[in-house]
């Protein structure tokens, strides 16, 4: 049982279950050697130079919570049944993003199995997990990770991540996997004990910087791309999203020679292992960039800013931030650059819309153009997702505010967009259950410091503390988990039925192939996205309005038998030219 602690003069092992303390021997390049081998399910801890008990930094599995000992776990021994499984390209894909926590009642990877053929009859071709890496307590997002190697418990632990990737692949569904290289967790996380795992070169949003770029470095790349590879290969999973690539602070390009980006470094180690498995393997970033360089193949010359990242996609989150203002009427905070005229036709048809632009919020020019050669499957859109709904004060979806005839609209706008589209769990049948921030921390003082900060957070928009849902709160989770029962009313069934009908659209048309980028329009509220042989039009004002061109209806909010003249209030209509 290697472990990497350069600096240590000392690394005992101990096992708990034999009361047993075994001393490590040093080996070349600062790991530690155990004499003899662990059989799976043998609990395990490491003592540096006389700590307390820590958590192996590359454990399977934290039984007990991160902050306790590490158990062994023989991915070997798992009985797979996907043999037949040839992988999905993530571009064009339908994706469906998850909080495994609420998604069912029981929060579990097993029960969520059990609404694979709901995803299946919908359309899904990839699901999107948020972070199973172990976290503190027993619920919460997962961002706050810090075992990045270990299956959270509280789901079911990596036996449950193994059945439920089977069993999606056995549905034709394809499975990515969130995971957070930006920075750790504020309680368990330990890797400091270990090595220069952090460096204050750096400062992000959460304090010091993972180590990319300074001494010691070399093994914390390694353990990160290790981790990743190791999702990929030993999970079977199809594609892993980076959470907020911008916060991974590496200056190794600006060095003299010139060192690889370490997610350049993760986007070849990726291709070397889709390469050798035989089978699609992606990566996608969350950006804040708005440059391309992050989907530019490694060893290209970007056109842009940044060095070429070599990822397969990023979310574009300029494209919602502009649909979101067009159709709700907000503008707070950095809304208002997205609620500004031609906004949102300038963000849907080219992804970014602030491009080298100023950006209010951010008080300076920001981004670069989308050249026009560029795939724009490789940008991945939505309406909703965990971030936009999860972080507004009370976690309120659209569909709390917005008609159902508007949220058709969202759903067409998204769906037979150019783009990638990613639906948010529950979107699909608009439910009004929201997503509301939860966290489940043990100590009282950082407890108290994650319900303080939410109330602050909010304070300066005009709401009350008692408006505010408490994270730490048993009722904060509870009620964010869906009520499936939901699908039983007329209502929910429609929004359902047209979601699937949507999808199978895009199916029929081929639309995962399609990489040209659509003339958009808006002209008296109603919104035009063309196509060279389809047009998706939806009235947004309360009046009729003239019908754009076209020959045959293939799908309408309001059912129509042939293209109408005018398009009613709340009219959402797809068809042929």
């Amino acid at each position: 049982m290697p472990v990497w602690a350069p600096a240590a003069q000392t690394v005992e092992l101990h096992l708990p279950g034999q009361d047993r303390l075994v001393d490590m021997i040093p080996a070349p390049g600062g790991w530690w050697t155990a004499p003899l081998d662990l059989e799976p399910g043998t609990d395990y801890a490491f003592r540096v130079d006389g700590s307390p008990n820590r958590p192996d930094p590359r454990s399977a599995l934290q039984p007990d919570g991160v902050h306790g000992p590490s158990r062994t776990v023989d991915p070997d021994a798992w009985q797979w049944t996907d043999q037949n499984w040839a992988g999905k390209d993530l571009r064009g894909s339908v994706i469906y993003e998850l909080h495994v926590g609420t998604f069912t009642p029981e929060g579990t990877l097993d029960t969520a199995i059990t609404r694979l053929g709901h995803l299946a009859d919908l359309g899904v071709d990839i699901v999107e997990l948020m972070p199973l890496a172990a976290f503190p307590g027993k619920v919460g997002w997962g961002y706050d990770g810090v075992g990045l190697w270990a299956v959270h418990e509280a789901y079911g632990g990596p036996d449950a991540l193994a059945r439920f990737v089977d069993a999606a692949h056995n549905a034709g569904i394809g499975v990515c996997l969130d995971v957070v290289y930006n920075h750790l967790g504020p309680s368990g996380n330990y890797l400091g004990v270990f090595g220069p795992y952090f460096t204050r070169a750096h400062h992000t949003p959460w304090g010091e910087a993972v180590n990319y770029d300074h001494d010691g470095s070399q093994q914390v790349r390694a353990f990160v791309i290790d981790s990743a590879l190791r999702w990929l290969r030993d999970f079977h999973i199809d594609a892993l999203r980076l959470d907020a690539i911008h916060e991974i602070k590496d200056d190794a390009a600006a060095a003299d020679p010139p060192q690889t980006h370490i997610l350049a470094e993760l986007s070849d180690a990726v291709a070397a292992l889709s390469a050798e498995i035989g089978r699609p393997l992606s990566l996608v970033a969350e950006a804040d960039l708005n440059d391309v360089g992050v989907i530019t193949p490694t060893g290209e010359q970007p056109p842009a800013k940044i060095p070429s990242l070599g990822m397969t996609a990023q979310w574009a989150d300029d494209v919602h931030h502009a649909l979101h203002a067009r159709l709700t009427g907000e503008t707070q905070g950095y809304y208002g650059d997205f609620a500004e005229a031609g906004a949102w036709a300038k963000a849907y048809g080219r992804a970014f819309l602030h491009n080298g632009t100023w950006s209010t919020f951010r008080e300076r020019n920001w981004g670069a153009p989308v050249p026009e050669d560029t795939d724009p499957r490789k940008f991945v859109v939505f309406g909703s997702d965990h971030d936009q709904v999860g972080n507004r004060a009370v976690g309120d979806r659209p569909s709390t505010s917005l008609n159902d005839a508007t949220l058709a609209a969202t759903a067409a706008l998204v769906l037979l967009s150019p783009y990638t589209p990613m639906l948010f769990m529950g979107e699909e049948w608009g439910t009004r259950t929201p997503f509301q921030f939860f966290t489940d921390h043990e100590e009282e003082d950082l407890a108290r410091s994650v319900s303080e900060g939410r109330v602050r957070e909010f304070a300066g928009f005009g709401w009350d503390a008692d408006e505010i849902p408490d994270p730490q709160e048993p009722g904060t989770v509870e009620a964010s988990r869906l009520r499936w029962e939901e699908l039983d009313e007329a209502e929910h069934a429609r929004m359902l039925a047209w979601y699937q009908g949507l999808i199978a659209l895009r199916r029929k048309l081929g639309w995962s192939q399609r990489t040209a980028w659509p003339q958009v329009d808006e002209t008296d509220d109603v919104l035009t996205v063309t196509y060279e042989d389809i047009v998706v039009a939806t009235n947004l004002s309360d009046q009729d309005r003239p019908a754009p061109a076209a020959t045959t209806v293939l799908l309408s909010w309001n059912p129509v038998d042939a293209v109408p003249p005018f398009l009613c209030p709340g009219q959402t209509l797809i068809a042929r030219r």
